[in-house]
Order: structure tokens, then sequence, then C-alpha cells
């Protein structure tokens, strides 16, 4: 539940060993902040309570006169959408004149889905002050985890086993991936310990869905409809007579790559002759092609579905459907616009961020757009139906 004006009044005025309050004279200093609001967000006394992090007021209470305008409260809010946060904090950025001061207010709520992290690393209030979990406390918060309130990727799949995942890529390439070079050097816990840390194993040592998408031997034996169809016709009709087809399977990972691998063998590419020089130019940009694949994976429902993502190559457009319509905030007045981003399949994005496949969370449209401009292809179009999110990229003129 939000928390009310008058308590953050309350808390403006509270002395500064009140462990529910940081205060930072700017944000000069972001990681510190972001560290603050981990440490909130693992909430390990287990409270319940918000925590406020003040903006613009100094640890003796005084005001530091900081100019709190939109651009500075946007870009607060946009450190949780930089894929440094596994999950994203439950948080709210708002400005507020208290006694005078004008302060940008931080409030974070007690996630479920604990432990979280910022930039590899677990965060935790003691008292007044914020330090890094150690392993006892990183093994608490994993089992604080309600498992009725967290997404569906970080819920154990029936049936499944630590056996069904790949342990030498979880060892050889996720591990790396996830966490810092000196974290890995001091934790000295077990496979199956760091997996439920990182969401890819629950409670009971099930693989989540995340796990099998990502680490899985079989993963069409637990989630059948996760695969892929590609299929290249010789035509602008689905009637028309078919050059190439494919089915892709295994892991998300493995399906991506596949993907990419094809649209660059069937991206065509032409020469422009002026005068002395060359230049060839593709049909389409392939890193227009990469982002739209990469959120139909993403964005897709994996739940009540056996439906696969299906991406069909005409002579004039390639079309992307991938099952599962809009999604939490993201509604169909607010699709596409910078900043509003919202994610069915948390999970399994920080696991795609910590792989190298999203870089930055909730920009991939607008670089869609951006290639497809420079490349001087018409702008990608989208259809928004219930049960699924078709989008079109039209080749170049």
């Amino acid at each position: 539940m939000p928390i009310e004006e008058g308590e953050i009044e309350v808390l403006f005025r509270s002395a500064e060993s009140e462990a529910r309050v940081e205060r930072k004279e700017s944000i000069a200093d972001p990681d510190r902040i972001c560290q603050a609001i981990c440490a909130f967000s693992n909430d390990l006394p287990g409270s319940g309570a918000t925590g406020v992090i003040f903006v613009g007021q100094r640890d003796d209470l005084s005001c530091a006169g900081l100019t709190v305008d939109t651009r500075l409260l946007e870009t607060i809010g946009g450190w949780r959408a930089t894929g440094k946060f596994q999950p994203f904090p439950i948080m709210s950025v708002r400005a507020q004149s208290i006694m005078g001061c004008t302060v940008a207010v931080i409030a974070v709520e007690p996630s479920e889905n604990t432990p979280v992290r910022y930039d590899g690393r677990v965060w935790i209030r003691v008292g007044p002050r914020r330090a890094l979990a150690s392993p006892e406390e990183e093994r608490r918060l994993t089992e604080k985890r309600r498992a009725q309130n967290i997404p569906p990727d970080a819920r154990g799949v029936s049936g499944a086993s630590p056996d069904d995942l790949d342990l030498a890529r979880f060892t050889l390439e996720y591990l790396p991936a996830a966490l810092p070079a000196e974290v890995l050097a001091e934790n000295g816990r077990e496979h199956t310990q760091q997996m439920r840390a990182l969401r890819l194993l629950d409670g009971q040592d099930r693989p989540t869905m995340t796990g099998i998408l990502v680490l899985g031997n079989a993963t069409q034996r637990f989630i059948p409809g996760a695969w892929v169809s590609m299929l290249r016709i010789d035509g602008e009709l689905l009637t028309d007579p078919i050059i190439d087809q494919h089915e892709l399977t295994g892991t998300v990972p493995t399906q991506i790559r596949q993907m990419e691998e094809l649209a660059t063998l069937w991206i065509q590419t032409s020469a422009q002759i002026a005068g002395p020089n060359r230049r060839e130019q593709a049909d389409y940009p392939i890193e227009a092609l990469r982002q739209l694949f990469r959120n139909a994976l993403l964005h897709r429902n994996y739940e009540g579905t056996n439906a696969p993502v299906r991406v069909t190559w005409y002579n004039d457009r390639v079309e992307i459907l991938s099952p599962g319509g809009l999604f939490g905030q993201v509604t169909p007045e607010a699709f596409n616009t910078p900043g509003v981003t919202d994610y069915r399949n948390p999970t399994l994005a920080e696991a795609l961020h910590s792989l190298g496949f999203v870089e930055r969370f909730g920009v991939g449209l607008q670089i869609v757009a951006r290639e497809l401009r420079r490349n001087g292809n018409p702008p990608a179009e989208y259809r928004l139906l219930p049960n699924f999110v078709l989008a079109v990229a039209r080749k170049r003129p």
C-alpha cells in the first residue's frame, strides 16, 4: 500500500538512526542510492515497512537546496530499468515539499522475490546502515520468498528436478555472467544454493520456469510452447510457395542465436554504385530484427498455450507473432512510449540481461525505430491483439 504524505513528513523529521530512512544531498553518486534501494527491497528484518530515501536532504536533517524537477525524477526512475537490479525493485519517485524543503522521495516496497541484487550484489539494512549480505543472510532471503506472490517464471515447474538443468552451462556460462568475479571468489556455496539465490530453483529445489527456459536439457518437455517457427515464403501471401522452414527448439538463448543466424542468411543486400563508389545496403537492418526477435521471446506468454513464436518472412515484409497480449502497465495507449515498460517474465528478463541479450530494459522498440529509419525502411507496425502481439517490419524500398 502506498505510503501516505503524513508518514513521509514524520520520517523526514526523524533521527538518522531510523532504519527506514536514508538521506542523500544529490544524485552525484547513483550507485549508493541504488544500493539503498536494493537494501530496502530485501527487507531482511521482515518489517514489511516501506523504506524511504530523501534526495535533497542532508544527514543533519537540513535542506540541501537541490533543484527537484521532472528531469531529476525521470533520471531516478530510470535507474530501475538499467538492468543492474535483479529482480526489479518496487519503487516510486515523486517530488514533495516538506517544511519548506523540496526533495525527491524514493519510496521502496519490500520485495516478495528476494534476494534482490544490485550490480550482482545483495545489499541489506543493518540498523541505520546498509551492508553486503553474508551467505547466511542471502540464504534467509531466499527462504523467505512467498511463492503465491512471485511471478510465474520464478515458480517451480512441476515434475522437474535439478538434473533437468545443464550444470556445466550454469557453471561455465551463467554464473560468471550473473555475478561479479569477487563475489564468485568468496562464494563457497553448493550449486543448488547458488541456483536458488538466482531464482533458477525454487525453495523445494525444483527448476523454475526461467531455469528450464535458460538452462533446460529438454526445455520443450516441460514447456511445450517454448519454440519458434520460422518460415521463408516466396511471395506476399501465406499460401505462396515455401522456400525455407525451421522449427527452433532448445533453450531461449539457443533459439535467439538460431533466429539471428537465419535472419542473417535471409537478408538480401543490393549494391548501389555512384561513380567510383560502391555501397551495399541490406533490405532489413539486422539490429532491428534482433530486437524484435528478442522482444517476442522475452514478453511472450509461456503459460497455458502451446503456440510458438512465429516468424513469417515474405518478399515484402517480416511478421513476428508472439503469444500473449500486452501486460501490466503497458496498455494499448501507452504501448511503444519511451520509459513505459512492464514484464510478464521479469526473472527471464534478468537472466537474458545477465547473458548479454538485453542491454537496457524498455528501449528495444526505440532501437527498432532508429535502425529501420537509418536503413531507409518504413516504420515498424504493431497489431495488439487480445492474445497476441504482431510486429511487422517492411522491406526497404
